[in-house]
């Protein structure tokens, strides 16, 4: 018998001994328990009944983000169709009552949903997915633009130095994913220019999420001092890289030396207090804080996982180099998904349209933790974009799936794997030429004036 066939025989007995032993759909069940359905009723406004429910247009509006054709005249196509073919009325095809249900949903309904599901699914994983069975999370920011209308300029500011009317509206989403899943477990958002839109100040808003005995895993720019504070007094651990205000000042001739370019330092609180913090705030943290540095593949991380036997430098490294998986959620939900450029005109509904694409990506998550569960795999091995695909294919029949169906469903988003490509390097540039149209340089109004005056310019070449 070859080594490939001893190796399947032994992962099957394997899944048949968890099937055995466990809920095979714990994960999938989290979608109908009475705690999701209990969230759902607490946070549904008052109503009457409507064609376009609170709970049917969210679900409309979950498909919409899903669907390659985002627009409402085709949710409103769709919702439609599937009505008359329920044998019910069809209703009207005009888009105005639709529109009306989505400004009604509470952004509130739809954010504390999304931190619900992640939070369940983090609940439900496994020990075996952790890191040497600790939780670790993983923040990172990314910003996202949208229609340039007064209002969502006025609430989301374009980047400065673009002239007006040529520039879009942006906004700065900061993210908690896990590690061992790829849930989204909180987010906050802002704006991308002025007082409280940088990254650090969003994080501060997501330091209730996490937990003691958790690990935070994030890039050089939030190594900051009262973040690590803040941390530690939470019983919080971080791997980052060091940040480039202490970097140019390493030398690990000083401090505890604990190997080969591995020590203790010791920080000290900065003179002048923030001026996000308060003069309470200020006087209540310590003086100084001491944590490990250390520099591995010319990386210089800091820690405070300060025991070297327990976790040896090297461990740091791999578990560091791992954060990389958050800009492969932060791609799946901009790119994959389609949140990159928003369609919603208003700043409330903007946010509303964030909450959506998030709370969608954490359903496709939920999809692959369950695929993951019952194949004895890891969910970051399977595919998200494939699985995107098989749910928005089969997700108007999954309520008609008996168990074997379902089972199948699941083993089929197990099928694609996405294979452990380290070191990886691909040239971010592109190969096919753009549309032969110049850059709109001039307000949109001034430049249907001169189409006016003087007809379309000739293509270019």
């Amino acid at each position: 018998m070859s080594i490939h066939s001893t190796s399947a025989n032994h992962q099957r007995q394997r899944v048949s001994a968890y099937r055995a032993n466990s809920d095979s759909y714990s994960f999938f069940n989290i979608l109908t328990s009475d705690a999701l359905l209990n969230t759902v009723e607490s946070l549904l406004p008052d109503h009457r009944e409507r064609l376009y429910s609170p709970t049917e247009t969210l679900s409309m509006f979950l498909a919409q983000a899903m669907s390659a054709d985002r627009s409402c005249q085709n949710s409103v196509n769709q919702s439609a169709l599937a009505r008359l073919s329920g044998g019910l009325q069809p209703g009207s095809t005009r888009t105005g009552g639709y529109c009306r249900a989505r400004k009604r949903l509470p952004l509130e309904m739809v954010s504390d949903l999304t931190r619900n599901i992640g939070k369940q699914l983090e609940q439900h994983s496994p020990e075996e997915w952790c890191w040497q069975g600790r939780r670790v999370y993983l923040v990172d920011g990314t910003t996202v633009t949208m229609p340039d209308t007064i209002e969502n300029q006025a609430a989301f500011p374009q980047q400065r130095g673009q002239q007006l009317g040529l520039g879009f509206p942006i906004c700065r989403i900061v993210g908690v994913t896990s590690l061992s899943n790829g849930a989204l477990l909180n987010a906050a958002i802002g704006r991308f220019n002025g007082k409280g839109g940088d990254e650090q100040t969003l994080l501060r808003q997501l330091c209730d999420t996490f937990k003691a005995g958790d690990i935070v895993l994030g890039d050089a720019f939030f190594s900051t001092y009262f973040f690590i504070c803040q941390m530690q007094s939470q019983g919080v651990d971080i791997v980052m890289e060091q940040h480039g205000a202490r970097k140019r000042s390493t030398d690990f001739r000083f401090g505890s030396k604990l190997g080969a370019r591995d020590h203790l330092i010791v920080l000290t609180k900065p003179k002048i207090c923030p001026a996000w913090m308060s003069a309470a705030q200020y006087e209540a943290s310590p003086e100084s804080i001491t944590v490990r540095e250390c520099c591995i593949g010319g990386k210089v991380l800091i820690t405070t996982l300060c025991n070297s036997k327990i976790h040896h430098k090297n461990e740091l490294k791999a578990l560091y180099k791992s954060r990389w998986n958050v800009e492969l959620d932060l791609r799946h939900i901009k790119d994959t998904m389609g949140m990159n450029i928003l369609s919603c005109k208003t700043p409330n509904m903007a946010l509303k349209e964030i909450w959506i694409y998030l709370l969608a990506y954490n359903l496709i998550r939920l999809m692959i933790a369950q695929s993951a569960l019952l194949t004895d795999t890891l969910p970051r091995e399977i595919s998200f974009k494939h699985c995107l695909q098989l749910w928005t294919i089969g997700v108007h029949h999954i309520n008609t799936l008996d168990e074997q169906q379902l089972r199948a469903l699941f083993l089929l988003m197990a099928q694609q794997r996405v294979a452990n490509r380290p070191g990886r390097i691909e040239p971010r540039a592109v190969k096919r030429r753009p549309k032969a149209y110049p850059l709109l340089m001039i307000k949109r109004d001034d430049a249907r004036d001169v189409l006016t005056k003087y007809g379309h310019p000739r293509k270019i070449k």
